[in-house]
């Protein structure tokens, strides 16, 4: 069961992954060295989806056709929120699509985690309250209070609780959500490592297609290699020829300048890469990583590599988010969004 928005509705099945592996760990320079490694994460990834893969929906843009979604990155949440809790705030001013974090969005420890996950919750209260009619009737035995307030959900009047309802908040993984049993700490929250779906715009009878890769570890793996190959990614299963297609990475493909690190991407592996961006006719590509903004066009892509939103690596106001823009036609913009929190 899903909610109606103002102007179109969200609705995804994501991956639930319950199996929880070893602690990764990430060198002094950010480069994950060791650990769990990119094979289990895409391993369980793989085993849900041939389970659930017919339960996976799409958003859905109606009205004019246009649509935004917001993109972030590199957030580090240690002790101090303020910068996720001002992204997610920007996405419920402007009525965007969804938001897409580019992964190492805390510093892996559970107390940073626990932060985060508060202010994912206190936002997602939000957007409920926002979007659907809250229900009155507290006594009811679905109703656990406050902890799990009832809703009426708009797009079909079905009663809802705030647990079922999906927030739009979808990230890749990054190699600082690793260390120190990391895994474990992400997964709890955002359950898996790479996932796809898509936006219906029911202006046109078109479809947009949204691709998360797991590049956390500086490397696809071989698993992950294979499973893109056999088009798990593609949505082919529903027949759909996509607009557009959007991917999103923490590491890098482009290095910035030479006074940032470069693709952590063994050659092969990069090469596969621009190949495969080729054959999804990908028309934009976002990473992270190298907290540094870079835009780069190779073949008619474009790649877009954000700077870090944490107000740690970024103490002063800056244009650390992008919001990119989908017209009904087709027409693809974007813009820098001005990030104000600065560190108490």
């Amino acid at each position: 069961m899903f909610g109606k928005m103002k102007k179109y509705t969200f609705f995804v099945a994501m991956a639930a992954l319950f199996a929880l592996t070893s602690c990764e760990k990430v060198s002094p320079i950010g480069v994950l060295v060791s650990g769990t490694g990119v094979e289990d994460r895409v391993e369980m990834s793989r085993l849900f989806y041939q389970e659930h893969k017919g339960d996976y929906q799409i958003g859905y843009a109606d009205g004019t056709g246009d649509y935004t979604f917001l993109v972030g990155g590199d957030s580090h949440v240690t002790t101090d929120v303020g910068r996720m809790d001002e992204m997610q705030q920007s996405f419920l001013d402007n009525e965007d699509m969804f938001m897409a974090h580019l992964g190492d969005i805390a510093d892996t420890k559970a107390e940073y985690y626990i932060n985060l996950e508060n202010s994912i919750q206190k936002y997602k209260r939000k957007y409920a309250d926002k979007y659907y009619q809250k229900f009155s009737d507290v006594d009811s035995e679905y109703d656990d209070g406050d902890d799990n307030p009832l809703y009426i959900d708009p797009g079909d009047s079905m009663l809802v609780s705030l647990d079922d309802i999906i927030y739009p908040f979808f990230p890749v993984v990054g190699n600082h959500d690793l260390t120190h049993n990391g895994w474990a700490l992400w997964c709890n929250i955002f359950h898996s490592s790479f996932y796809s779906f898509d936006i219906y715009v029911e202006a046109t009878d078109e479809f947009d297609h949204f691709i998360f890769l797991d590049t956390a570890s500086g490397t696809l793996g071989q698993k992950q290699v294979d499973l893109i190959e056999e088009g798990m990614l593609d949505g082919d299963m529903f027949g759909r020829k996509y607009r557009h297609t959007f991917v999103f990475s923490h590491t890098n493909i482009f290095r910035p300048s030479s006074l940032q690190f470069a693709s952590t991407f063994a050659r092969e592996e990069t090469f596969f890469l621009l190949n495969q961006f080729r054959v999804w006719d990908a028309s934009i590509v976002f990473c992270g990583h190298v907290h540094k903004w870079d835009e780069q066009t190779v073949d008619g892509v474009h790649y877009l590599t954000l700077d870090s939103m944490s107000e740690r690596n970024n103490p002063e106001p800056g244009n650390y988010l992008l919001r990119v823009h989908v017209k009904a036609n087709g027409e693809l913009s974007w813009e820098h969004v001005r990030m104000n929190y600065t560190a108490k």
